[in-house]
């Protein structure tokens, strides 16, 4: 008897283990399963791309464009994303990023409202091709860029490109400066023109300003259209495009694929990862893969797009009107730097009213000690802290609602938060368990998760183009998880695993940070979820570091060993099997490892390294390091509480070490900054302070013996009873 007895003890001690290795073998599972990314191979004999630097889709309409309209009716489309290594890209910029196939600059100038007129200086010696004199010294200045583009790299892929008209020079040059056949106009004569080379690039012009004006402008780009499509060779791919910006208010434009293999459906890429939603960079790997031709090796930065079904026929029902998503990126631009000015503003100013009510919410003893703060005003700070944490999830849920479409928008997205702020904010503070310490942090947190978590399990719409999310403006991310969502989700993870660990035997809170520390890793980095392979490493090593010390105690060596150990058999497992996929169908980690190897990571670690740096003037920063200050002074300062907090529940202590491991590491890997740690800190800081000071509320508690009242000599004072035998007494 005593045997068994043994046994199942040993099998209790094992179970706790076993649960960790199976979630640990989970989430490995879940990062490997990907999609397919449908790209076809050959469909074409010739193509035709027919740009337009500015051009949108409101600028299209049956009447005044039939020719763009019929395209977009019969084609595949998507909205283009036209980011080259330029801040505001230009028309040069977006000709010479198509031709390059990457990110690229044609100049380092800097722009203030209109972008200059293009005008690169093209020689026709033999009046068959074309030099342009200036590509060497543009070649050169991209050198100096992290994204490794080469100008021309398209042309070089091709034995022959034609061009028509200078912003096509400049996409058809090679990197030496030739152009192989060039006309400065469409000819005439247009009979067997585009049959001469494979590769075809014709300038439509420039579409700009408003009103009538703009509107000659798209009719007579238009009107060209329609001569190239009437002398279009047979089984050949029509890409009209709409290249570039021509102001400092970047756009989405149109994006439009038409030939066989081609009709009808969504324009989408692995690069995007979105349905409707293409790159500039992603044009020139998209030709040559329909010419049925290799692409040069590291040179393109975008990946070849593809056909999804699901679009409605007409351009009206698919681009417009309320499907405009131009409307809603622009709105989310200008209302996305107010919104966290403003929430980071809120947190600082809390946190400044918070300091002397933590200094005075410890009850003291005598008659010189500090009066407590007034419960009415320590009940309103937990209000506005709870409301504060709430603030971004619920920025993110204003989304669901189309107030882009208003004539104020950033009135309306204000009210909408507010409202949500509001109801989540009262339907904590009413719940019947909001006197339990951890009930408020525990429930912001849950929510943080539940509102992230059914975002990416219903297509991360909320997030795209929205406030709280990412914009395909600026083209870093379309589809997935973002910086601001990965914060949110990985503390809102963590902090509600802390919570609950609280409430089961030691031996099993790791287990418990590992379940809810698996399904973070798999939502984050899952293909079909968060598509965040490096998110997913910096969450695993986060998760490993809390269920380390969710015991409690320190993070000993031993611990960190087997921490570290665990998280890099998830990372060096999902790593190997990312490798063995071939180059174009990596996720962003094998990329990255696979550069690494072959010792040409060095781009790809100077764009993290850029970015990181021009997110730090962002008010995601101001909010990561406010809050910060905010955690040190509790827990340093002789008036904090946090250490307080720890001691009483070390499995909270847990979840914040492993946060802050966690988004510290996603800023650095994703070159994103304090971006992370930001957003991570708007939720959770402001919850981990209202529990500080419920905590230190309670500090002076004690068992009271018989006859101890809070008398005037202050708490803890014992009123003597009078003895009736007691002379003195009377």
């Amino acid at each position: 008897m005593k045997a068994l007895f043994a046994i199942a003890r040993d099998r209790r001690v094992w179970v706790p283990y076993l649960l960790i290795v199976l979630t640990v073998a989970a989430s490995l599972a879940g990062l490997t399963l990907r999609p397919a990314t449908g790209v076809s191979g050959k469909t074409a004999d010739y193509v035709i791309v027919a740009g337009a630097a500015g051009l949108r889709w409101d600028d299209l309409d049956p009447q005044r464009t039939p020719t763009l309209w019929h395209e977009a009716t019969a084609g595949a489309v998507g909205w283009l994303s036209v980011r080259s290594a330029h801040a505001t890209t230009c028309p040069d910029d977006g000709w010479l990023t198509l031709g390059a196939g990457n990110f690229s600059v044609w100049s380092t100038r800097n722009v203030a409202g209109q972008c200059t007129a293009m005008a690169p200086t093209v020689e026709q010696p033999d009046k068959i091709g074309a030099n342009l004199p200036q590509l060497p010294g543009v070649v050169r200045t991209n050198d100096t860029q992290p994204y490794g583009a080469v100008p021309g790299a398209l042309a070089e892929s091709q034995r022959c490109t034609y061009a028509v008209g200078t912003g096509a020079a400049v996409a058809a040059a090679r990197p030496y400066g030739r152009v192989d056949r060039y006309s400065p106009t469409l000819p005439d004569d247009l009979a067997g023109v585009f049959d001469l080379c494979q590769l075809n690039i014709v300038d439509l012009g420039t579409v700009t300003g408003s009103g009538a004006a703009r509107q000659a402008q798209v009719a007579q780009a238009d009107a060209l259209l329609a001569r190239v499509l009437a002398a279009r060779p047979r089984n050949s791919l029509m890409v009209i495009a709409g290249v570039s910006d021509t102001d400092t208010t970047a756009r989405l434009h149109v994006a439009i694929a038409e030939g066989p293999g081609w009709q009808g459906g969504w324009l989408t890429s692995a690069g995007t990862g979105r349905d409707g939603y293409v790159q500039l960079v992603d044009l020139a790997p998209t030709i040559l893969t329909a010419l049925g031709r290799a692409g040069p090796d590291g040179l393109f930065g975008g990946r070849t797009a593809s056909v999804v079904d699901g679009r409605a026929a007409s351009p009206a029902a698919s681009m417009l009107g309320s499907h405009d998503a131009n409307q809603r990126a622009v709105a989310q631009s200008g209302v996305t730097g107010r919104f966290y000015l403003g929430l980071a503003a809120l947190q600082v100013a809390l946190f400044i009213l918070v300091v002397p009510l933590m200094m005075r919410a410890r009850r003291h003893a005598g008659p010189t000690g500090p009066a407590s703060p007034s419960r009415l005003l320590v009940r309103i700070t937990e209000v506005l802290l709870i409301a504060s944490g709430l603030t971004i999830p619920a920025a993110l849920l204003a989304d669901a609602v189309p107030w882009w479409r208003s004539g104020h928008p950033t009135l309306v997205f204000a009210a909408l938060t507010f409202a949500f702020v509001a109801a989540g904010t009262a339907a904590i503070r009413f719940s019947p368990r909001y006197g339990r310490t951890l009930w408020p942090l525990g429930t912001v947190a849950a929510v943080a998760v539940v509102v992230v978590g059914v975002d990416l399990m219903t297509g991360a719409q909320l997030q795209l183009n929205g406030v709280a999310g990412y914009s395909a403006i600026e083209g870093s991310r379309y589809a997935g998880l973002g910086s601001v969502g990965l914060g949110v989700f990985v503390a809102g993870a963590l902090v509600v695993a802390g919570c609950v660990a609280q409430l089961v035997r030691r031996p099993w809170r790791p287990v418990v940070v590992v379940l809810a520390g698996g399904f973070a890793v798999i939502m984050v980095g899952s293909p079909y979820l968060g598509a965040d392979p490096v998110g997913a490493v910096a969450v695993t090593g986060g998760v490993c570091v809390a269920a380390a010390i969710s015991t409690g105690g320190w993070l000993t060596f031993p611990r960190f060993a087997w921490a570290t150990v665990a998280g890099l058999a998830v990372t060096i497992g999902f790593a190997a099997l990312d490798l063995q996929r071939a180059v174009p169908e990596r996720g962003s980690l094998g990329k990255f490892l696979g550069e690494l190897l072959d010792g040409t990571a060095g781009p790809a670690m100077e764009r993290a390294a850029a970015s990181s740096g021009h997110a730090l003037d962002s008010a995601l920063t101001i909010l990561a390091l406010a809050g910060a200050m905010m955690l040190a002074f509790s827990q340093f300062s002789a008036w904090g509480g946090l250490n307080r907090v720890f001691g009483l529940h070390p499995a909270l202590r847990a979840a914040l070490g492993g946060t802050t491991v966690a988004v510290l590491g996603a800023g650095v890997l994703q070159g994103a900054g304090f971006a992370v740690a930001g957003a991570a800190a708007a939720v959770a800081v402001p919850l981990l302070v209202l529990t500080t000071l419920r905590v230190l509320e309670h500090a002076a508690d004690r068992t009271r013996p018989e006859g101890e009242t809070d008398g005037p000599g202050g708490p803890g004072l014992i009123r003597r009873v009078p003895d009736k035998t007691d002379v003195s007494a009377t």
